[in-house]
């Protein structure tokens, strides 16, 4: 189940890639000592919920899916997951932290779903991650919260599973500038209130199009943020989420740092063949002439983890036996090693994360490793730069 078309294409395209390049491995798998054919249905989940959901029911009523894969966004990815639920056919996805995942399905962390696995990493990685990037920055500014009014903004502002008890641990003091409604169509609330706090440094989750007009109104104002992190959209290049040549202009002159979940640096390889991190970017750059994006490796993962399941359930022809391998399954992918029996919460397996900063490159934004804490075998591969 791919987002093919759509806002949320920029997730289709590695995945497409993965597919095609992986083709020739997923026509079979062998379990105890049979050899299974394997056929491998995509469908466009259209970047919209409504169509995700009839998608999959077209997976399973007439391809006989046994297993869904999907990578999508906060209201995409639920209704592929509670579908496949309903179905009760084996799900495993991707693409946004395990506290959305459950919540925006309507349950608390510890439910355990039956059919659909998830992996990720979770709220209190990308705040443990930002702070480290706040400190290389200003060890004692308050930080700016620029959240949405939205799941993604209320779940950021959990008093539990939010950033405020990461930056209460260390020491860092909030200051939520307000919520606001996406897409955003000013911003001066929340520039007025950088202003009231002292505020120095910002965090976000938005858009690539709403960061840019909040950036251009704080200047305006005469503010200017050494250092935005952001998370969500702005982990991928932001000349791929928006079209606007002022948004580009706007966001490589702020010098966004966000979270870095999978780069060509990152020390693992492919169960399948032995990939390196950097040998499926490589290859991904010179079949599409496009930069790599994080997704490529969680797409790469999540073919492993389908074919791990079928040669590990009792009975790959079976829907339980096949969803029982996931939730039995510890697998060492080309994202890091997947976990379903030791996760922060039942069905989910937890990756680590890494600090980043778009930089200014020959061929457009470029995303360095500049901070590495939480994970040190990943190789830094820049400095974090304040904006001034």
């Amino acid at each position: 189940m791919a987002p093919l078309t759509g806002r949320l294409a920029p997730l289709g395209t590695p995945l497409s890639y993965v597919l095609r390049a992986l083709a020739p491995r997923l026509a079979h798998v062998r379990n105890g000592g049979r050899r299974y054919d394997v056929t491998v249905a995509v469908r466009d989940s259209r970047s919209d919920p409504e169509a995700a959901r009839a998608a999959v029911r077209d997976l399973v009523r007439a391809d006989g899916a046994h297993l869904v894969l999907t990578m999508a966004g906060t209201r995409v990815l639920p209704a592929v997951t509670d579908a496949c639920e309903a179905a009760e056919v084996p799900c495993v996805s991707t693409t946004f932290p395990w506290q959305a995942y459950v919540h925006a399905r309507g349950a608390d962390p510890g439910h355990r779903f039956r059919w659909t696995y998830h992996f990720a990493w979770g709220l209190d990685g990308i705040a443990s991650v930002f702070a480290d990037l706040w400190e290389g920055v200003d060890g004692h500014a308050p930080v700016g919260c620029l959240w949405n009014d939205d799941l993604q903004g209320r779940l950021l502002r959990h008093d539990r599973y939010g950033f405020p008890p990461v930056a209460s641990a260390r020491g860092r003091s909030l200051v939520d500038l307000g919520p606001y409604r996406e897409p955003a169509d000013d911003f001066g609330t929340q520039v007025d209130r950088m202003r009231e706090h002292g505020v120095g440094l910002v965090t976000s989750a938005a858009t690539a199009t709403d960061l840019a007009l909040f950036h251009r109104k704080a200047r305006e104002a005469g503010l200017r943020p050494r250092l935005i992190t952001c998370s969500r959209w702005l982990t991928y290049p932001h000349t791929h989420t928006a079209p606007a040549p002022g948004v580009h202009g706007e966001l490589a002159d702020a010098r966004v740092a966000t979270l870095v979940y999978w780069s060509p640096g990152h020390p693992y390889r492919s169960s399948l063949d032995g990939t390196t991190c950097a040998e499926l970017a490589r290859a991904y750059q010179q079949a599409t002439g496009a930069a790599w994006l994080q997704p490529l490796g969680l797409a790469h993962a999540l073919l492993e983890t389908a074919h791990h399941a079928l040669t590990a359930a009792d009975d790959p022809t079976d829907r339980a036996s096949v969803a029982r391998a996931v939730a039995g399954s510890t697998v060492d992918t080309i994202a890091g090693t997947l976990d379903w029996t030791r996760g922060p919460t039942p069905n989910i397996a937890l990756l680590p994360l890494v600090g980043g900063q778009w930089q200014p490159g020959p061929r457009g934004p470029r995303l360095a490793v500049v901070s590495n804490a939480a994970h040190p075998d990943v190789p830094l591969t820049g400095d974090l730069a304040p904006a001034h």
